[in-house]
């Protein structure tokens, strides 16, 4: 039974921060990136479409995004949908394939962006504690029930502190690398 709470515990505890790292890699740091776009979709045959199922994708330098639609006729559409995106990216088309220029982050910008990326950091640690909560409740109520003693349940809550603490400190050097990216001149 217990067995059972852990291999629930995990895999929420993983998509968390996985999703705390999809989240950081729209941070723009300054350096070119394609996942920048991720969210970007473009109306393609009345379907609203992520950018990249319509177009390739480059960086040629670190301070430059290409994207090379399929269609030509995309172009006007691909540009329309950057410039509405909350990025502050400003699109360059020259007919074939549009530029997408990264500008270098102030300092003030760079600060800004780090508390950001400590709130998505405290705010995926809250998700986890809510997790290791939802399992505690449910290996006191298993006590409570008379399914497991009293010892099993101190393991089982020291478990699950155990495999929270160890999600906990992923957030913390997820965190950590985006915000040193991101200071990085």
């Amino acid at each position: 039974m217990l067995d059972e709470i852990y291999g629930e515990v995990k895999p929420k505890m993983e998509k968390t921060v996985e999703n705390l790292k999809g989240e950081l890699a729209k941070i723009r740091t300054g350096k070119a990136t394609t996942t920048l776009l991720d969210g970007i979709k473009v109306e393609y045959y009345g379907n609203l479409t992520p950018l990249n199922q319509v177009a390739n994708l480059g960086t040629p330098d670190v301070s430059m995004i290409t994207i090379q639609p399929w269609e030509k006729n995309m172009l006007s559409e691909i540009e329309k949908a950057i410039l509405k995106s909350d990025l502050g990216l400003v699109p360059t088309n020259d007919g074939n394939i549009i530029r997408v220029p990264i500008p270098k982050l102030t300092e003030e910008r760079r600060i800004e962006l780090a508390k950001l990326i400590k709130k998505f950091g405290e705010d995926s640690k809250i998700a986890i504690r809510n997790i290791r909560r939802d399992a505690n409740d449910k290996i006191k109520k298993l006590e409570k029930e008379s399914e497991i003693s009293e010892d099993e349940r101190k393991k089982g809550l020291n478990k699950i502190q155990e495999i929270t603490d160890d999600y906990i400190e992923k957030i913390n050097m997820v965190v950590e690398l985006k915000e040193q990216e991101i200071m990085e001149i």
